[in-house]
């Protein structure tokens, strides 16, 4: 419901844009991907990888045999038992991880989703997404005289659209994440079918590794949202009276983009730094 103040009711906008997008940041870390708009997407993503099963079978063989030629100078070194159980241990291996693939991914998504959702119940229900305007602030709006309130919507104007601005870039920084494990799910079998060649397998080994790496950026994502709400639910400090409208805004939103600023980065760095703390 409207204020009836133009300038508070677009303040108090953006303020609700941001604590609306916080909080759609925290359902979909805590969805399943399964689960995630009924299940719809997981439809296509498991026929997607269904679908490819048949090709990357062709290839678990194609990357079989060039192993074997590769470590074989000829084929009389494969008339040797340890040498031929070695081989085709290997292709049992690739088999079974293109058979399985998607109960894999599954596995992997599920211990990494616990841990998310463990730092989640030790983080002491902190992220509830509110962004709440003092009151004091409210009141030195609402005595805004006409000529006080033209520059005053003009700090309002530029701080509600910097707060938007961020408020998308995090929602969309999530959704790119989550739309990416799906992209690893359809295609899983191909790479795969590399683990049956000696040769090809730390093409398997770099996937298993890099899926791993973009499941655990939602702890990331999580552990920073927890640390934002900590800033955020601490008190204001109190306004000063002497302060003009204009300056107690621009003070108060000053600080609060410039707590959304570290938020939005830490979410835009989680990659980043999953990537530096695995290796990869």
């Amino acid at each position: 419901m409207g204020t009836g103040n133009w300038v508070l009711d677009n303040l108090l906008r953006a303020l609700e844009i941001w604590s609306e997008k916080l909080r759609e940041v925290m359902e979909i870390i805590t969805f399943s991907p399964d689960e995630f708009k009924g299940g719809t997407i997981w439809k296509v993503v498991t026929g997607i990888h269904d679908g490819l099963k048949g090709i990357a079978l062709g290839l678990l063989t194609v990357f079989f045999l060039m192993g074997v030629l590769k470590e074989t100078a000829d084929f009389r070194e494969l008339k040797r038992p340890e040498q031929a159980f070695r081989l085709f241990i290997r292709f049992g291996i690739g088999k079974a991880l293109v058979t399985y693939s998607m109960d894999i991914l599954k596995a992997i998504y599920t211990v990494i989703h616990g841990i998310t959702m463990r730092i989640a119940e030790n983080g002491g229900g902190l992220v509830t997404g509110g962004v709440t305007l003092p009151d004091a602030i409210r009141q030195k709006i609402l005595e805004c005289g006409f000529l006080e309130s033209i520059p005053l919507w003009i700090v309002t104007l530029l701080s509600s659209l910097i707060v938007t601005v961020l408020s998308y870039t995090v929602i969309l920084t999530v959704y790119s994440r989550f739309f990416t494990v799906y992209m690893y799910t359809a295609i899983a079998p191909v790479p795969l079918s590399a683990f049956s060649g000696e040769g090809t397998r730390h093409i398997g080994v770099q996937f298993l590794k890099s899926y791993g790496a973009v499941c655990l950026e939602s702890a990331v994502i999580m552990t920073a949202c927890i640390i934002y709400s900590a800033f955020a639910s601490s008190p204001p400090a109190d306004i000063d009276p002497s302060l003009s409208a204009v300056q107690a805004v621009w003070n108060y939103m000053g600080e609060l983009i410039f707590n959304l600023l570290i938020l939005t980065g830490s979410v835009r760095m989680s990659e980043r730094l999953i990537k530096e703390m695995t290796g990869l």
